[in-house]
């Protein structure tokens, strides 16, 4: 069973920046396409943005031409770099797959506070 550990996250003043990476276990990477989500406090899981195995990256309207999310297959890892930080943007993020396959557990995620 394949497991993230999120990090990266911290306090952020609006229209800062913060990269957030996600270490992936098992062996997933070159074949399924993977995505970062988020929870803010008194809301449901959200998709973020996803990047295929190749292709084009695809983006939450919300977050579409501030954050950038990449990929290294040789490493597992997947990165979200989020520029102009909005108090919007708080929530604890998340990777998975795109879509979940029910199969990973979700991992702790890392808790993204955009504050003054």
């Amino acid at each position: 069973q394949v497991q993230f550990v999120e990090s990266g996250g911290g306090l952020v003043q609006p229209g800062g920046s913060l990269t957030l990476s996600c270490v992936a276990s098992g062996s997933i990477f070159s074949i399924y396409a993977m995505g970062w989500y988020r929870q803010a406090p008194g809301k449901q899981r959200e998709w973020v943005a996803t990047i295929p195995n190749s292709g084009v990256t695809m983006y939450s309207d919300s977050v579409k031409g501030r954050f950038t999310i990449s990929r290294d297959n040789a490493k597992n890892t997947v990165s979200l770099q989020m520029n102009t930080l909005k108090p919007d943007d708080s929530a604890v993020y998340y990777c998975n797959t795109v879509p979940p396959r029910g199969i990973e557990t979700w991992g702790q995620g890392t808790l993204v506070t955009v504050s003054e």
